[in-house]
């Protein structure tokens, strides 16, 4: 039985309390299913800027639906900003776990509002990293990120490597580390960052100006809309299900492991796909799936700028400090999250 074998069925015997930030946004909705799943009690804090009501009521239940259980007396929301320290202290009360998932995405954005990036990203990750140390939480995981690597060039990424940051968003989030490992070392309070390398899955919005590219693919291709890769289409990235990412939250915050506290870890797999190659792999599902489906060659377009060329993750030290054995491959979440979206999306008749 594996270590995240284990911590399951510790925590159906064993109920806690769990703080989600952003628990209406993509990720945060998961872990709300899965904590839910596992007859937690959990606190949900969101502000709408991007989440979204439904992925509250459909991570609610799914889980019911898959425990045959009534949850919803398990889960209590507090529609609040995490820009406002008085919102973070009461959302914080009484929790021994915080999964901090609150905040602005997207390096464009960031290039296109850096002070708005910089309101939720900075500021509001000291507001929760405060009241969760007054309110003496047990553990603080963060949702980092693989831009904090910026322009260094080494693959895979390894944890003590870093470069120079290449946009606003990633300046935020390599903060975010700088004040997690400062309250570690004045207070003695225990955080754990997550390097999140393009995490995809069910609940993740195709719409908007920000959109990850798998779900916006997926729809454009099943509306017959045009795609567009910025690039050659050589830029790869290490493609994360989500179900992994949610295993590595609940691992980094009951580890008992001391080693393994005040520490970032990589979450992916260690794994390239090319933005082709991810092209042809949603083209060839979706046309297993829908008959009648037009294919489409996609257009070039020129480079972003902050984004990097290149992108994999050594995830060694989480395996070795938190039993972390990701499950998820990228074909087999594909074929999860392209299930998820024909479910979810309206499927033209051809």
């Amino acid at each position: 039985m594996s270590k995240y074998e284990e911590l399951q069925e510790y925590l159906l015997k064993n109920q806690k309390i769990w703080l989600i930030t952003g628990v209406a946004g993509f990720i945060g909705s998961n872990l709300l299913e899965k904590l839910l799943m596992l007859n937690q009690k959990v606190v949900g804090l969101d502000n709408f800027d991007t989440g979204f009501q439904h992925n509250i009521d459909q991570a609610i239940s799914d889980a019911e639906n898959a425990t045959d259980s009534s949850l919803k007396s398990n889960f209590s929301f507090i529609n609040g900003d995490i820009r406002k320290l008085k919102d973070c202290s009461k959302a914080c009360y009484g929790v021994d776990y915080v999964l901090h998932q609150a905040a602005l995405g997207s390096v464009p954005r960031s290039i296109e509002n850096p002070i708005n990036t910089n309101s939720s990203n900075i500021g509001g990750f000291l507001n929760m990293l405060v009241a969760s140390k007054d309110a003496s939480v047990e553990r603080f995981v963060y949702a980092a990120s693989s831009s904090t690597y910026g322009d260094h060039p080494d693959l895979p990424k390894v944890e003590d490597k870093i470069g120079s940051p290449l946009s606003p968003y990633a300046v935020t989030k390599l903060v975010n580390e700088l004040y997690a490992d400062v309250f570690s070392r004045a207070y003695g309070f225990k955080t754990i960052g997550l390097r999140y390398f393009n995490i995809f899955g069910k609940r993740q919005d195709p719409d908007g100006a920000y959109a990850a590219v798998i779900p916006k693919w997926v729809a454009a291709l099943i509306n017959n809309e045009d795609i567009f890769i910025n690039g050659d289409g050589s830029t790869s990235r290490d493609f994360c299900y989500v179900d992994n990412a949610i295993q590595m939250n609940l691992l980094a915050a009951t580890s008992d492991d001391e080693a393994s506290t005040n520490q970032v870890y990589n979450v992916a797999l260690n794994d390239r796909t090319s933005l082709n190659q991810l092209y042809q792999m949603i083209e060839d599902r979706l046309d297993k799936r829908i008959n009648g489906l037009e294919k489409k060659n996609p257009i070039y377009r020129d480079f972003r700028s902050g984004d990097v060329l290149h992108s994999q993750a050594n995830i060694q030290k989480a395996r070795e400090l938190l039993g972390y054995d990701p499950k998820f491959k990228i074909g087999r979440g594909m074929d999860e999250a392209i299930d998820w979206y024909i479910n979810n999306l309206t499927v033209p008749n051809y």
